[in-house]
C-alpha cells in the first residue's frame, strides 16, 4: 500500500467508530479524515466504511484490511520497545516475563533489582502464554524444560525449578498418610489438567498414580496451589515453598528427577544492552545466593 497514512487513519475510525474520535487520537482536523477514508476507498475501489447517524461502521471488507492494519501497528509499537531498549544507561522499561511457578521467587528479585536501578520501570509478566522476544514483547524471558531454540535467541543455562510432593496437614487428618508409592490409588491427588504436559513431575505423577486418583485438575498454577493449601489433595509445589510452610507436609522424598532445569532467554539484538546485561547478571547472582 502506497500511504501508511490512509491505512492508519481508517485503523482509528474502526477503533473509535467516528471521525471526530479518530481525528483526536491522530491530532489532526476531522476533515483530513474523511479525505483518507475517501481516497482509501477510491485507491482499493470498495466500500471499508458504512456511514449512519451514529458514526462509521466496518464493512467486511473493511474489518479484512483493519486485521492486516491492526497486526501492523502491533508490531510497529513492539519495535519502538526494541529500539528504546537500546539505551546506554540502566534505565527505562524493563519487560521480564517467567512462569508462575517461580513468581513468589523471582518477584522479590526484580524489587531488589530495582531498589538498586532506581531508573528502571519493571514490567513482570507471567501466565501459560509464550512472549515473543522476537517481537519485542520481553527483553528478558526465564522459561523451563529443554533449551529453548527460536532463533535469534541467546540462552544461558539459569537454575533448576524444584518442586516437591505436599499435602495439607487438614488433607492428612482427614485422609492419613500414604503408605507409598503403591497407596496413591487410595488418595487424592491435585494435577495439571493438560494431560499432555511435559514437565518432568508431572510424568512421573503419571506413571504412578491412577487416573481415577487426580481428584482436582486446573490449568493455572496458582489454582492448582490453592487447591493443595485448601486439603483438596497431594500435590507438587516448590519445594522450598513447600518446607517453608508449617502447615504443608512432605508426602514424598524430594527427586531431582522431578526438576526441570530453567533457562534466561535474550533476543540477540538486545542482549548486550546495558540493562539487559545488568538484569541478567543480578538474576545469576540472586540464583547462586539462594543455592
Amino acid at each position: 500500500m502506497d500511504n501508511w497514512d490512509e491505512i492508519k487513519t481508517a485503523y482509528q475510525v474502526a477503533r473509535m467508530g467516528t471521525v471526530s474520535g479518530a481525528a483526536e487520537v491522530l491530532g489532526v482536523h476531522h476533515a483530513t479524515v474523511i479525505r483518507h477514508i475517501d481516497a482509501l476507498e477510491a485507491r482499493l475501489a470498495v466500500k471499508l466504511f458504512q456511514r449512519h447517524a451514529r458514526g462509521y461502521k466496518a464493512t467486511e471488507a473493511g474489518e479484512d484490511l483493519l486485521r492486516v492494519a491492526q497486526a501492523t501497528n502491533d508490531q510497529f509499537s513492539q519495535l519502538a520497545n526494541r529500539i528504546k531498549g537500546r539505551g546506554e544507561n540502566v534505565s527505562g522499561e524493563l519487560v521480564v516475563t517467567s512462569l508462575l511457578e517461580i513468581v513468589d521467587w523471582v518477584t522479590p528479585v526484580l524489587v531488589d533489582f530495582q531498589k538498586q536501578n532506581p531508573e528502571i520501570s519493571i514490567r513482570f509478566l507471567t501466565g501459560e502464554r509464550l512472549f515473543r522476544l522476537e517481537y519485542g514483547e520481553a527483553h528478558v524471558a526465564i522459561r523451563a524444560g529443554k533449551v529453548p531454540e527460536q532463533p535469534d535467541n541467546v540462552v544461558q543455562p539459569f537454575m533448576p525449578l524444584r518442586v516437591g510432593l505436599f499435602a495439607h496437614r487438614t488433607y492428612i487428618e482427614r485422609f492419613g498418610m500414604p503408605s507409598g508409592v503403591e497407596d496413591y490409588g487410595n488418595h487424592r491427588f491435585v494435577v495439571h489438567d493438560d494431560m499432555e504436559m511435559r514437565a518432568p513431575f508431572f510424568k512421573w505423577v503419571q506413571s504412578v498414580v491412577p487416573k481415577d486418583a487426580m481428584a482436582f485438575r486446573a490449568l493455572d498454577t496458582k489454582a492448582l496451589t490453592a487447591a493443595i493449601l485448601s486439603g483438596a489433595g497431594i500435590g507438587f509445589v516448590g519445594y522450598e515453598y513447600g518446607l517453608n510452610d508449617p502447615d504443608l507436609i512432605e508426602v514424598h522424598p524430594q527427586l531431582p528427577e522431578w526438576d526441570s532445569a530453567l533457562w534466561l532467554v535474550t533476543h540477540v539484538d538486545l542482549h548486550r544492552t546495558p540493562k539487559v546485561q545488568a538484569l541478567l547478571k543480578f538474576l545469576k547472582d540472586s540464583a547462586k545466593a539462594a543455592a
